[in-house]
């Protein structure tokens, strides 16, 4: 596996945000090293702690001195999670770049259907609770209850010029590098409304996306409070919409490429 430090390209990079996912985030990231490892991927992991009060940064850090290519970005504070992903594609240097939540409510075994996206000609792959819960053989397990207001968030989405998608907000997105490149260098959502902002950019920009259905099971001590980030995500809606009026997003520019950036020593752990 090529060092880190030399910048060298992978197959693929999975970026997981993470903010007090000490108690959940060990299984997935098992699981995620496995699953590449079988398929004989070069890959990293990228765990960006978006200032955790816990031990979630002792967690990957000591889980890390077995798992070389699992490497540990700390934010100074807690930004969000769209701070936190944008942080991480910047750092990653994978030719496809997945980010992914840490509570593994999406089997990293359904990346091979957001890839088999990419490779007939998608330029990012997103994964669907709402399409796969409408088609025999899938399983989506939700709380009633996130299902309903998650109806009602999507009415609005429909309506803010982010038309044809059915499920926005899943956390497992799949992107080629340089799509992932230019849409976060666009982005400027450091919260959970950063997934519309990425999309609503793509739309614009004429990139060809994928809407895949996905097997999800929703986890117990999700970090995400309905009514609370709900209303937040309506008004980072509408800063989208504004900045999409303005026409900061319209056009593709030439791709001046996102050199990656050096994960510093600090932010390695101990070999």
């Amino acid at each position: 596996m090529p060092s880190r430090d030399a910048l060298a390209l992978v197959d693929i990079s999975v970026i997981i945000p993470a903010y007090n996912e000490a108690g959940r985030i060990l299984p997935y990231l098992h699981a995620i090293i496995s699953h590449l490892q079988r398929r004989r991927r070069t890959y990293e992991v990228l765990v960006v702690d978006d200032g955790s009060t816990d031990t979630t940064a002792t967690v990957v850090t000591s889980f890390s001195r077995t798992a070389p290519d699992v490497h540990l970005i700390q934010l100074p504070s807690s930004r969000g999670k769209g701070a936190a992903v944008r942080r991480g594609i910047q750092s990653a240097v994978g030719n496809l770049q997945l980010f992914a939540d840490a509570d593994g409510a999406t089997p990293i075994q359904e990346l091979d259907r957001l890839e088999n996206a990419i490779v007939d000609g998608a330029d990012l792959a997103i994964g669907s609770r709402t399409l796969a819960s409408r088609l025999p053989g899938f399983t989506v397990q939700a709380r009633l209850y996130r299902t309903l207001l998650g109806m009602l968030f999507h009415a609005a989405v429909q309506h803010s010029g982010i038309r044809g998608i059915a499920d926005t907000q899943c956390g497992f997105k799949l992107f080629r590098r340089n799509v992932a490149q230019d849409l976060f260098s666009a982005s400027s959502i450091d919260g959970y409304g950063f997934d519309l902002e990425i999309l609503y950019v793509a739309q614009r920009r004429g990139y060809r996306i994928a809407e895949v259905p996905i097997n999800w099971a929703d986890q117990p001590g999700s970090k995400v409070r309905l009514l609370r980030d709900g209303f937040a995500m309506l008004r980072e809606l509408t800063a989208i919409q504004q900045n999409g009026i303005k026409g900061l997003y319209n056009a593709r520019p030439a791709l001046h490429p996102l050199h990656p950036v050096a994960i510093e020593p600090m932010d390695l752990p101990p070999r």
